[in-house]
């Protein structure tokens, strides 16, 4: 009997707005197979995420285009936005600093070699910096050395303090890293005590590798480097506080390790930084200088 009812309420329904019932149903439907689809998409980030818990957006979803070819789903870039807001899966970005550069110093500083250079190959170009790391409630210092032209880190270290040995550490295995001879390849640097120091210049000079350094108080004649402390810790969660030191130097092992080897880079063609390593010539760029755009409008 109810169910008689609910069938003249759907046609008198149906009447009002000017609608059949084969219409009704079949938006039912449709919301169903909306439903199943952005649950499926859903499932799909998940595993994305499980080795980069953080990446964002426009990454994801040049990982899932295979997936969504499988699927058979049809998911641009602006649809797959407005479901990870709707999911509550949009990546806050973090921003914490904590000062790791000391320039008032009594040792030589080198000029900015690299404002003009054109990139064309890896190691052409290593930048380096030094980040923080929490492991109960203190800092140890995490040494990055990252290839300009491949985005891909080189060298890393890990040490209890900010002694020139950590930088020193991240150095040699760069320099370890390197298969074949190369010619003209510059280290570029802030103007820390550390890079400046007599032992860690001596080994550069000793590998007839040029030395460059930042000139002035510009975050970004440095950017590359800081850029990649920043994924590192906002992708990766190595912000987090560690409870060892051990713990900590094993999650950056294999943070370095997925970043070079599964993460894709704007600034790269959208290659992982380890393809991109292997490549020759200018790469394509998948991301908008906005702030040179605007001036150039102006």
């Amino acid at each position: 009997m109810k169910q008689r009812y609910a069938h003249i309420g759907l046609a008198r329904l149906c009447d009002v707005f000017g609608k059949n019932r084969q219409t009704y149903y079949e938006r039912i439907a449709y919301d169903d197979e909306k439903r199943m689809e952005a649950q499926l998409v859903v499932e799909l980030i998940r595993v994305k995420r499980l080795d980069m818990p953080r990446l964002g957006g426009l990454k994801l979803h040049h990982l899932l285009q295979d997936d969504f070819k499988s699927h058979n789903l049809k998911i641009g870039r602006d649809k797959l936005f407005l479901l990870l807001r709707e999911q509550g899966l949009l990546i806050k970005p973090k921003r914490n600093y904590a000062r790791t550069t000391y320039s008032y110093h009594r040792f030589h500083k080198y000029p900015n070699l690299i404002r003009e250079v054109e990139l064309v190959r890896a190691n052409q170009i290593w930048v380096s910096d030094i980040t923080y790391i929490t492991i109960r409630m203190q800092f140890a210092y995490l040494s990055l050395i990252t290839d300009l032209y491949s985005r891909k880190i080189v060298g890393y270290c890990l040490y209890k303090t900010l002694e020139t040995k950590g930088c020193i550490g991240a150095l040699t295995m760069a320099v370890r890293s390197v298969k074949e001879p190369v010619s003209s390849l510059i280290h570029h640097s802030d103007r820390g005590i550390q890079y400046c120091s007599n032992a860690y210049v001596k080994i550069l000079k000793t590998m007839n590798i040029e030395i460059s350094m930042t000139e002035k108080k510009d975050a970004y004649e440095n950017s590359v480097a800081e850029r990649v402390n920043g994924i590192l810790k906002s992708e990766f969660a190595l912000d987090q506080c560690f409870q060892s030191f051990d713990r900590a130097l094993l999650e950056i092992a294999k943070s370095i390790q997925i970043y070079n080897e599964k993460r894709p880079h704007l600034s790269c063609n959208m290659m992982t930084p380890e393809q991109a390593h292997n490549e020759r010539g200018k790469l394509s760029r998948k991301w908008k200088n906005y702030y040179t755009e605007k001036s150039n409008l102006t």
